[in-house]
């Protein structure tokens, strides 16, 4: 009977990831399709995914006061969430690298990231924004920074990057990140 549970357990994990990696790669597919749209178009698909992961969130929650073995492995999810709702993170493929708590990965993209604003292939804005976003899902995770990486963030650190750090300081604070989901939720719609 108990392995039943871990295997249900395991299930009801994969299906949440799942879930997740829809989103994102729904709120990655918009951003790529931003320019095919009209303003008015756009506007509603995001609205509308941010609705789902709204949705998502509150499920979650049910999800984690229901089954106290679940939270560890759901609060990377509900962090990622929470970031995306409150537009912390602008790019998709870092928040779902958070989410699976993949440092390894989000330290390739950095690297790749790097190589194309050398060569051109992405603006230093861009590149800017988004290393500051993989360098705080580092830290999040607890990753060792550079002095480099460190100065970097301390540099270009913005008002959204610092209320996320603050408001997730302590992982242990789900109701805190939860209720400010819900608040991003109910001011994006």
């Amino acid at each position: 009977m108990a392995s039943r549970g871990k295997s249900e357990t395991s299930k009801l994990k994969q299906n949440m990831e799942e879930q997740l990696d829809r989103l994102m790669q729904q709120l990655q597919d918009l951003e790529d399709c931003r320019q095919e749209l009209d303003e008015e178009e756009y506007e509603e698909t995001k609205r509308e995914t941010l609705e789902q992961l709204g949705e998502f969130n509150d499920s979650l929650k049910k999800i984690m006061t229901g089954d106290m073995t679940l939270v560890d492995e759901l609060s990377g999810m509900q962090l990622a969430i929470q970031a995306a709702i409150s537009q912390a993170f602008k790019t998709p493929e870092v928040i779902r690298l958070f989410a699976k708590k993949q440092p390894g990965q989000l330290r390739t993209r950095l690297a790749e990231m790097d190589r194309e604003v050398m060569v051109g292939k992405l603006s230093r804005g861009v590149h800017t924004q988004q290393k500051m976003e993989i360098l705080m899902a580092l830290k999040k995770l607890e990753e060792k920074l550079t002095p480099e990486e460190e100065a970097f963030l301390v540099e270009n650190a913005t008002a959204t990057l610092s209320q996320f750090e603050k408001v997730t300081a302590n992982l242990g604070s789900e109701d805190k990140i939860l209720a400010l989901a819900s608040s991003g939720v109910k001011n994006k719609v």
